[in-house]
């Protein structure tokens, strides 16, 4: 069975400029996801799909592939993984490779380890779905969020819970955005879509600086 991990890096991030190699602690973010992806020995190919050449030779230097540059159509602001990913899988079929599974590790998930991707290949391996997601659980139950109009009033978004227990409602979960697993045969679709629960200590969003700030003092003390 043969795995290809594709680490996305494009060249025109908006929040934060250069966000994909700007330094964390020291060395470019993505570094972090090639060296996880390295480390877990799951991988046939270690790629970084890209469309910058500062990007492309940083990648080089840690370790990963580039064997082509990423298209203008799935680089710009409104691509998406799934457009990125099949265009990785066609490019190495072209190339007379292929391969039966895919991970997309984002570029900036400093949290990802080796060992987390080899726990959650095991799940997705063995459960027979078509693509697998590790997710975190919202820390208070959705169910009893509020949703506030323009004059700064409250009201229940589920008024059939108001007086419910917190204890007592079904826990809900949200994408961790740290990896994808996937057959090739399926791409990033399929029916079958499976989780895994990881802890909130790998799960940081780094959209802002202050994000950044944050992400960075996080891992300094997971660290220790």
């Amino acid at each position: 069975m043969k795995n290809l991990a594709i680490i996305p890096a494009r060249g025109g991030s908006k929040r934060i400029p250069r966000k994909n190699i700007k330094p964390f602690l020291g060395k470019p973010i993505i570094e972090y996801s090639i060296e996880a992806a390295l480390q877990s020995g799951l991988f046939d190919e270690v790629m970084v799909s890209t469309d910058d050449p500062e990007i492309a030779a940083i990648a080089q230097r840690a370790g990963a592939k580039v064997p082509f540059l990423r298209s203008a159509e799935t680089s710009g602001d409104h691509a998406g993984l799934a457009d990125v990913i099949s265009e990785v899988v066609a490019g190495y079929k072209d190339a007379g490779r292929e391969f039966d599974n895919w991970c997309c590790i984002l570029s900036t998930a400093p949290f990802v380890t080796g060992d987390l991707l080899k726990d959650t290949f095991e799940v997705f391996s063995e459960g027979g779905f078509d693509t697998l997601r590790p997710v975190v659980r919202f820390s208070y139950p959705i169910q009893r969020s509020f949703r506030k109009d323009e004059n700064g009033r409250v009201t229940f978004m589920f008024p059939e819970y108001a007086s419910a227990r917190s204890q007592d409602l079904e826990p809900a979960f949200h994408d961790s955005g740290l990896f994808y697993w996937g057959t090739v045969e399926k791409g990033f679709g399929g029916n079958s879509w499976g989780a895994v629960e990881i802890s909130e200590r790998f799960c940081q969003d780094i959209d802002t600086e202050e994000d950044w700030k944050m992400a960075e003092l996080k891992f300094r003390l997971l660290d220790k």
